[in-house]
């Protein structure tokens, strides 16, 4: 691993091992005390961020790195292109950590950077939080190769990800959302391809009497940083595919999860997201957990 841009350039073992590390690194997180000593790790932010932010801030240090948050939102475009910020970053820290409203933002960073970049969200994907919530279902139900996910809403970055992460797992995957809101058709069919190799599943649909039953009900807010859409059509749009305890007991579904933030009410009910049923929480923590894996993994050349 040079950078981690986008979930589809993991490959299976790569995933696989990314978890088994961020699990053992939980487990054990004194063994790692000192792996990112003497490095400097820049946070680029041009979006507003709590567990993003937070938590990489936290790893970084339970690692024994330092981090620099910068406000990315006046520093990027008009002032000056991705291509020179990613340049002179390189030049004072060893990893550019970067939540950026577009992903061709992220490849130029990339481009004009000779040290790691990581996709800490973009408007296509986000890897660091996929990979957490596959460590989170692997923690709660096992090997991944049987769990059973659904995800539920818009067809976003975070359920792109997802897809993802699923069909390197071999894991089984059904998406539903409104017409107009599917995933990428391409990034789909990439995902359909990769999980046929694996023996997992990724399915479309947009009716919810389609759906199978789950282990797992996923979703995530209606209305995503940086989208222009009405707001009264997306409303209109989404209203059916709320997560409520219906929906969960009709599906069988033993675990709610989210990405947070959320709104209940409007995409899940306070009674399902408040449950002992949701592992938002979980989710939450174990995107420290995952990200250190990932910071390990790119800085392990260093260490050999």
């Amino acid at each position: 691993m040079n950078d981690l841009l986008e979930m589809p350039a993991l490959s299976p073992q790569q995933t696989t091992d990314l978890l088994q590390l961020a699990q053992t690194i939980k487990q054990r997180p004194t063994a790692w005390s000192t792996y990112l000593q003497g490095k400097s790790i820049a946070l680029l932010f041009e979006k507003p961020s709590l567990r993003t932010r937070a938590s990489f801030a936290a790893g970084i240090h339970r690692l024994g790195g330092h981090s620099i948050y910068l406000d990315a939102q006046n520093l990027i475009g008009e002032r000056e292109p991705a291509t020179d910020v990613g340049a002179n970053l390189a030049l004072w820290h060893d990893a550019i950590v970067a939540r950026v409203y577009s992903q061709n933002t992220l490849n130029d960073l990339a481009t004009a950077s000779d040290k790691p970049v990581v996709n800490a969200l973009s408007d296509t994907c986000h890897p660091c939080q996929a990979l957490a919530d596959l460590l989170t279902l692997q923690e709660q139900l096992g090997d991944l190769s049987h769990v059973h996910l659904t995800y539920i809403g818009d067809g976003n970055n975070v359920c792109q990800a997802l897809m993802a992460g699923a069909a390197r797992t071999g894991m089984h995957m059904q998406v539903v959302t409104p017409e107009g809101y599917a995933p990428d058709a391409e990034l789909t069919a990439v995902a359909q391809q990769q999980a046929a190799q694996t023996g997992g599943s990724i399915t479309v649909l947009h009716d919810l009497t389609q759906l199978q039953p789950t282990d797992a009900i996923y979703t995530d807010t209606w209305f995503s940083m940086g989208q222009n859409r009405d707001n009264n059509a997306v409303m209109h749009d989404f209203a059916p595919y709320q997560v409520n305890s219906d929906l969960m007991k009709r599906l069988g579904a033993k675990y709610f999860m989210h990405c947070l933030p959320a709104y209940r009410g409007r995409e899940v009910t306070a009674e399902v997201i408040d449950s002992p049923q949701s592992l938002v929480l979980k989710q939450a923590e174990n995107r420290l957990h995952a990200q250190n894996a990932i910071l390990v993994k790119l800085f392990e050349g260093a260490h050999a």
